[in-house]
């Protein structure tokens, strides 16, 4: 995460501390009015009022922006298929993980098939095939 997405998120986590403490005061203020009220008149009503309407849109615009803060200092999606990520690991190399300080990702892994493509009995069809062709060109032709 970048300081600039840290800042926000820690902006947005003020504003609903502030909402929640807000709301907390309203609820403590109406309850003590309530009792209050209650001792005076005989017949006890019991009114809940709502939160008032600022709180609640402090509420929603500090949820807003902290999420806009968690999002934005997340790395890039992979993609989905192996084949298409491993593609990417094989063009890019490791250059193609690097997140905006300039640090490769911690769980970069490398090519996930690399175990695959470097054990003993693993067969390259295309390999041989052209080590092959290779062979019959370089025959002498009258044998």
């Amino acid at each position: 995460m970048t300081w600039l997405s840290k800042g926000t998120a820690a902006f947005g986590f003020v504003l609903l501390t502030h909402a929640c403490y807000s709301a907390h005061e309203h609820s403590a203020l109406q309850s003590h009015r309530a009792a209050s009220l209650s001792s005076l008149a005989s017949a006890q009503s019991t009114a809940v009022s709502p939160l008032p309407i600022d709180i609640t849109i402090e509420t929603i615009v500090a949820t807003l922006i902290i999420c806009l803060g968690l999002v934005s200092g997340t790395s890039q999606l992979r993609p989905i298929q192996w084949r298409v990520w491993a593609g990417k690991i094989e063009q890019e190399g490791e250059a193609g993980f690097k997140d905006s300080s300039g640090e490769t990702e911690k769980d970069f892994v490398g090519n996930p098939f690399r175990l695959l493509e470097s054990r003993p009995g693993f067969v390259d069809m295309r390999k041989q095939r052209k080590e092959f062709a290779a062979w019959e060109e370089s025959r002498p032709t009258g044998t």
